[in-house]
């Protein structure tokens, strides 16, 4: 069996504040193969983005490890990152936010290849190169971002991210700012350059019609913890656990005859995630929550070829 390209074990991010810490990502597990995408799905502040950052090493593991090519990169020092960061990049979700105001578009995508020290001829080649692949017309290589719209900053980030010639990008809801139209060019071209460049993705979105699009496998995530994970098949034809059933329940789908469709409405408190609780995090809004969902860890077990989930409801017979 092949290695996977990147993996996790036991990885965790807590922040201190004054009234403890903030469980951001909570002991996640999850493994990607070279050339697949994984999405990684779940509502706003489960600990998406934070997980990509850790990911990367912008910011640092509180525990755990993330071998990247069968190495430990939590381990190394910061003067050992240089030649790692030429493999692993990222998009960021705001293509304005994300870029330099006072750079203009050639100079924001040469950036990269200036600080690890390429020549100007070959990073004038290669951001002309970057601009081809991505759809950038030659004419904007002086512009400044604020005079083009959202999916042309969207290219310059996505050309920025491969300057170096990454194996590994973490897309960070690249297409969550644009419009309806230019999401699926910029989801067309990520998944183009994923045949071209033989990349592995980490997709981070919390529209789970667009992960269907582009994901392989599927990890969702609940205040920090993978609740599930599988493939795209699995995931969206048999559903495990009560959290990624209510997902799938609130996509929208046209429904020409107007017939009604049940929705499974989340209803309960949010855990708190300040020092949570042992026990299943989402047992508190959860229909079929037992006396062991409160009171018991249920780390992601396998159910299925591909398919992994953390419920107490396929372990019952088990003792925790």
């Amino acid at each position: 069996m092949s290695q996977p390209l990147l993996k996790t074990v036991g990885l965790k991010k807590y922040f201190k504040t004054s009234r403890g810490w903030v469980h951001a990502v909570d002991n996640v597990n999850i493994e990607i193969m070279s050339g697949r995408t994984l999405g990684v799905v779940g509502e706003s502040g489960c600990g998406k983005s934070t997980l990509g950052r850790v990911v990367l090493r912008l910011l640092d593991a509180t525990e755990g490890d993330v071998f990247f090519e069968g190495q430990n990169i939590n381990s190394y020092k910061r003067s050992s990152l240089l030649n790692f960061r030429k493999k692993m990049q990222i998009v960021f979700q705001d293509p304005y936010s994300s870029l330099d105001p006072r750079m203009n578009v050639r100079d924001i995508i040469a950036e990269p290849m200036t600080v690890v020290g390429l020549s100007k001829r070959e990073i004038r080649e290669r951001t002309q190169e970057l601009m081809e692949t991505v759809g950038l017309s030659e004419r904007l290589g002086g512009a400044y971002p604020h005079q083009l719209d959202g999916g042309r900053r969207q290219r310059i980030g996505v050309a920025r991210a491969l300057a170096l010639k990454p194996k590994f990008v973490v897309c960070d809801e690249p297409v969550s700012a644009l419009d309806v139209s230019i999401q699926a060019q910029i989801l067309n071209l990520l998944m183009d350059l994923q045949d071209s460049m033989d990349l592995t993705y980490m997709f981070i979105t919390h529209d789970l019609s667009v992960v269907k699009h582009i994901s392989n496998d599927i990890a969702v995530m609940y205040m920090g913890q993978c609740v599930e994970v599988g493939s795209t098949k699995n995931l969206f034809s048999n559903p495990s656990h009560p959290y990624t059933k209510a997902l799938l329940s609130a996509i929208l789908k046209p429904d020409l005859k107007n017939r009604g469709r049940v929705k499974n409405v989340i209803r309960g408190e949010v855990t708190n995630p300040i020092n949570p609780a042992p026990g299943c995090r989402f047992a508190p809004r959860c229909p079929q929550a037992t006396e062991r969902c409160l009171h018991n860890n249920i780390p992601l077990r396998p159910i299925g070829e591909e398919h992994f989930v953390a419920c107490t409801l396929f372990f019952e017979s088990e003792q925790l």
